[in-house]
């Protein structure tokens, strides 16, 4: 059986249809930028994530770079995030000229340590940029308190985690601003790229709006230099068919995580994700992400003098040992798992002349090592996941 960590056919085969005539729609009426699907879907969206105001724009990371230079975040400005991340998420704050530093995360859920915040802040700190990694939602209450308390501004990295909340309230709701990518193997996907920029601001909802199409308050007046970054109008009719669809397939990624952690529970050498969070927090599971730690595993070895097998331990190595076996080991039995993410932000070729932080990221550097993410989407079959379980355990079981 081969399963796939991400598939979109099943999908297709239960609203293809809808789809195509939403594509078949705008062909047809020759609105391709703009138009009613746009203005439709940034009024649905915001409703979904009750915000005030949604903008729609052409990626997740364009969402980051519009949020920051609509706060005013530029040259000489720091902005607290984390290094556990995609790397768009420090890209935009550098493509704004401002400065990323990054904050260590917490073991247990991967987010930015709150605790460690606090020692971060200088007097260059303009902004902090949460992640809700993997649809986990980072405590907003707490963050966004501090933020206030200090003058900080927050700009929620929501790119994973459309359907999540805090404490009843959506992710991209609680911030100054909060950013969404569209990317087809998000939570709410498109055939494309695509993003939002959410706010309860009007002020900023304008400004972002301007700078998303160069700038410009009225047709051919630019107040300033912008971008030219809009959510394509297809894109937005095959998001119009999706949304709605959105609370039933966070609930079957929860059924399926749900059943990961049952099936997985007490295998040697796996720590299952975190996912004890109360009634009013909710965990969209964008991502299913164990660690691999010390695990008994059997690996291009011969015998020894007596002609018996040698075990070897794959433990917590350089080069990542026991997690790239693990991985290889299920490949060859049809499991298909992706690595998010091999390398931190900050050790990233791109970042090598950023400054040293004087904060530790050793929990970021260990996570790398350890974490893979098993197949999740909200068509997988018991059949699959128990093929994926079954896998698992015949590898860190083997005697």
């Amino acid at each position: 059986m081969q399963v796939p960590p991400f598939s979109l056919q099943k999908q297709l085969s239960q609203i293809g249809q809808e789809l195509d005539s939403a594509v078949w729609r705008v062909i047809n009426s020759g609105h391709f930028i703009g138009g009613e699907e746009v203005k439709n879907f940034e009024k649905s969206f915001a409703e979904a994530c009750n915000v005030s105001y949604s903008i729609g724009c052409n990626s997740g990371t364009d969402a980051l770079v519009l949020a920051l230079r609509a706060l005013d975040i530029g040259p000489g400005d720091e902005v607290i995030t984390s290094s556990f991340s995609f790397f768009a998420t420090a890209e935009a704050i550098s493509n704004v000229g401002a400065k990323p530093v990054f904050v260590d995360v917490d073991p247990i859920n991967y987010l930015l340590d709150l605790r460690l915040i606090k020692q971060a802040i200088n007097s260059s700190t303009k902004a902090i940029l949460p992640v809700h990694l993997f649809g986990c939602p980072i405590d907003m209450t707490e963050l966004v308190s501090f933020a206030r308390e200090k003058g900080l501004k927050v700009i929620e990295d929501c790119a994973q985690a459309a359907g999540s909340s805090w404490g009843g309230k959506s992710v991209g709701s609680m911030g100054d601003a909060g950013c969404f990518s569209f990317f087809p193997t998000k939570n709410l996907g498109a055939a494309g790229d695509g993003g939002a920029v959410t706010t309860n601001d009007p002020e900023l909802a304008q400004r972002i709006r301007q700078l998303a199409v160069h700038g410009m308050p009225r047709r051919y007046f630019h107040t300033e230099v912008g971008y030219n970054s809009r959510l394509d109008s297809i894109q937005a009719a095959i998001l119009n068919v999706k949304l709605p669809l959105l609370p039933k397939w966070i609930r079957e990624r929860q059924k399926i995580a749900e059943q990961y952690n049952d099936l997985l529970e007490g295998l040697p050498g796996i720590e299952l994700p975190f996912s004890s969070l109360e009634n009013d927090h909710v965990h969209s599971w964008n991502q299913y992400v164990i660690r691999v730690k010390d695990i008994p595993c059997f690996d291009e070895i011969g015998e020894d003098n007596s002609g018996q097998a040698k075990e070897i331990i794959c433990s917590n190595l350089p080069n990542s040992k026991a997690r790239d076996w693990l991985k290889r080991s299920l490949e060859e039995k049809g499991v298909n798992t992706i690595i998010y993410y091999p390398i931190p932000i900050h050790l990233q070729p791109a970042y090598k002349e950023l400054e040293s932080n004087s904060i530790s990221l050793d929990n970021t550097e260990r996570l790398c090592s350890q974490v893979l993410s098993l197949p999740i989407f909200p068509e997988l079959t018991i059949e699959e996941q128990e093929h994926v379980v079954n896998s698992i355990r015949q590898l860190v079981q083997r005697k």
